[in-house]
Order: C-alpha cells, then structure tokens, then sequence
C-alpha cells in the first residue's frame, strides 16, 4: 500500500470539502441573498464566529496542501538516506493533520452550538430582535409550528438549520479524514524507518 498516494487522496477530499465550508459560512452572513442583515448587525453571534471560513475553511486547506504535495513514491521514507527523508515527509504530515483536526472540529462545535441556539431574528408579537429559541436547547429544531415566530430575515429558520447542519456535517467528515491521515502518516513514517534501517545493513 501506498502511504503517500493515500495522503493525497484525503488531500484532495480535504479541499473540496474546505471550499464547501468557506460557500456555506459565507451564506450565512446573506440570508435569503440579502446584504442589509450584516450591514445592519443582526446575524446571530455564531454565525460571525468565521467556523466554516477560517475553521473547517482555511484551517483545513493547510493540511489539504500539504497532503497533495506528497508524492506518489513517498511511501517507504536522516542520516544519508533517501527512504528516510521520505519517512519524515509522512511524519510531518501528522503534523499538518493536527492542525486539520483544530479546525474541523471548531467547526463542528460552532455548528452545533448554532443550531442548538437558533437564529437571531426579528420576533412577533414583541417585534424585538432576539433569539427566542435559546432556552428550547434545540427542541425547536422538531417544532415547526414555533419558526414563524421569526418574521426577519424570511425563513431564517429554516436558512440556518440547513447551512449549519450541512457545516456541521462537512467538519465531522473533515475530521475523520484527518483523524485517518494521522494514522496514514504514522504508518508511512515507520514503514520508512523500517525500509530505510534495511537499507543500511550490510548483506
């Protein structure tokens, strides 16, 4: 098996699950395509706290990177030895996972605490700006009779528990992967610690 071959298939993943992330964070800042709810402040707070741009976006994109830049041959691997520099790519790539797994995983938090919340919205009869399903602890995501207490944005209700559940679901398969490349990379780096400590003995 190919260690390196895997690392740029879960590099590749990455990348396009990370360019997912940063689309549907950035459409939260729109709901319904309307400019004028950030303009005016009156997004949620977990909705400005950049986790699908900045977390399982451009934290992810790093490792996503470093990943696709392994080659194909860096499957077995320093002390003069070529398979050893390799073993060493492959362990630095740990590294890289390390950073992949912070970002997905404030991205799943962020998402999660998002949809337990619910959305700031203009509310009737109070016609106030608040979230009036704080204290529901997500019970509001199966009420469906209780979303049209949120007259502004239109649909806010429904436009962030789909974007947030779908944040919510790429930063867990972000993770896993990384999660997988860890031990992808761990493996590849001693199997070249291996093929390289052969290498240098004598026949």
């Amino acid at each position: 098996m190919c260690f390196g071959r895997c690392a740029r298939c879960v590099g590749y993943k990455l990348l396009i699950l990370a360019l997912l992330c940063i689309v549907a964070n950035t459409l939260l800042y729109f709901p319904n395509g309307e400019t004028r709810f950030a303009s005016e402040h009156h997004l949620g707070k977990y909705v400005e706290c950049l986790h699908g741009i900045l977390g399982g976006g451009f934290l992810v994109i790093i490792p996503a990177a470093v990943f696709i830049g392994l080659h194909d041959d860096d499957c077995c691997g320093c002390l003069g030895h070529e398979g050893c520099g390799k073993s060493c790519a492959m362990l630095s790539s740990v590294l890289a996972a390390l950073v992949g797994i912070l970002g997905s995983g404030y991205c799943i938090i962020i998402s999660a605490l998002g949809l337990s919340q619910g959305p700031y919205c203009l509310t009737h009869p109070e016609r106030n700006w608040i979230y009036p399903f704080t204290d529901s602890s997500g019970g509001y995501l199966f009420e469906y009779n209780k979303w049209s207490e949120c007259q502004e944005p239109q649909n806010i209700v429904q436009w962030n528990v789909t974007l947030f559940s779908i944040l919510l679901v790429l930063g867990a398969i972000e993770f896993i992967l990384c999660f997988i490349q860890i031990i992808n990379g761990i493996l590849g780096g001693l199997c070249g610690l291996c093929c390289s400590h052969e290498e240098a003995q004598p026949e």
